[in-house]
């Protein structure tokens, strides 16, 4: 997996990339993804959202165990496991 993307990341970026887009080709820029994931780009925005915002409140209770090492003692590694699992469990890959 790491590979792939180092992969993608290493290709050369084709000139004026991300700069003008056909606007023909704009509609495909918010669907091919969700799609190769079984959703529409609104469920996909939930979902992702819905991952989002559970990492965030997970980040705050992890930098405040940091300073209170009694707080929060197992709500970050809770939820990696919980968003990792809801994550291989649901996917629809096409």
């Amino acid at each position: 997996m790491r590979g792939a993307i180092w992969r993608k990341l290493r290709k050369p970026i084709p000139p004026r990339a991300g700069i003008l887009i056909s606007m023909s080709r704009l509609p495909a820029l918010f669907t091919t993804h969700p799609a190769s994931v079984g959703e529409t780009y609104g469920e996909h925005l939930a979902t992702a959202s819905g991952f989002g915002f559970r990492l965030i409140g997970a980040g705050l209770a992890c930098l405040l165990h940091g300073l209170l090492p009694w707080t929060f003692t197992s709500t970050g590694s809770r939820a990696i496991r919980e968003l990792h699992e809801r994550m291989v469990t649901h996917r629809r890959r096409q």
